[in-house]
């Protein structure tokens, strides 16, 4: 054989290996506002790695154009497509190829966009094409509602409070659609949760499900949703953030638990406190 047929080969091999390796892996695509919104969640990307879970990042170039890699995306206009980058996907295309979107901020226009089904920019595009396709949709949610953009313009930080009430209002009909609120810093541990993968540490523990609880300072656990049942009646959850996916799951599995004791610190997504009155569960904190 020679020289150069055997070398293409062997290339070859190595890159259908490769592709073979990631193609099993968890990915998820990380969504900003510009190309420097990314450095504050390094350690996100970290944590990720370490879970075995693969990110891209985009990062947003305006309302209808942004960058992934060296590729330029735009949106598709009324009946037509504007074809930036010949190599690149459409946005509606972009969720195909990941497992997960995560948008660490979001603002009331595209909140407004993605509630009311509607497109035309690259953000309410994605989260559109994530939900139709039952991708998980992760967004930051405590967020101003303002574009950084729009922030350092008008040289403000928060929306007037007739404005909170609308962006709280399109925030609850996008988690109506299936989209997922958490806090910002703790995204990274709800995409682990959501991927079912776990972070092995020395010295932590696994509990019943398989989720590893690597313990913290104080010896709180930093899982995302993990529970413990007390006497008839009660249940304990010692994750750090309580969702109102949780809250249902658990109320459907043992609809007899009236009172949930909570850990210090344990953050209630909005939604989850809603349930929970609904529900008629009271909520305790542990000492």
């Amino acid at each position: 054989m020679e020289i150069k047929p055997m070398i293409e080969s062997i290339v070859r091999e190595l890159v259908q290996a490769m592709q073979a390796e990631q193609a099993k892996k968890p990915k998820v695509l990380y969504l900003f506002c510009d190309s420097t919104a990314h450095e504050a969640f390094t350690d996100h990307f970290i944590l990720l790695k370490n879970s075995g879970i693969c990110y891209d990042m985009l990062f947003l170039d305006g309302e209808t154009s942004s960058w992934l890699g060296l590729h330029k995306i735009e949106c598709a206009g009324p009946g037509k497509i504007i074809a930036a980058d010949e190599y690149a996907p459409a946005p509606l295309e972009l969720p195909l190829e990941y497992d997960g979107i995560v948008i660490p901020e979001i603002d009331v226009d595209n909140a407004a966009r993605a509630a009311q089904g509607l497109k035309g920019t690259v953000k309410a595009e994605i989260l559109f094409s994530a939900l139709v396709l039952n991708k998980f949709v992760l967004i930051g949610d405590d967020i101003p509602g303002l574009k950084r953009a729009d922030r350092r313009t008008l040289k403000t930080l928060t929306l007037p409070k007739p404005y909170v009430k609308l962006f709280e209002r399109y925030k609850r009909e996008l988690a109506a659609l299936g989209a997922e609120f958490a806090p910002q810093k703790l995204l990274a541990e709800a995409v682990v949760h959501k991927c079912g993968a776990t972070q092995r540490q020395p010295g932590s523990e696994v509990s019943a499900s398989g989720t590893s609880l690597p313990e913290a300072a104080g010896g709180a656990h930093s899982g995302v949703a993990n529970v413990s049942t007390t006497a008839a009646g009660s249940a304990v959850f010692e994750g750090k953030l309580l969702t109102a996916e949780w809250v249902k799951r658990q109320t459907d599995t043992a609809p007899d638990v009236r009172k949930l004791i909570l850990g210090k610190g344990t953050i209630v997504s909005p939604l989850a406190a809603d349930l929970l009155k609904e529900k008629d569960v009271a909520v305790q904190y542990a000492e």
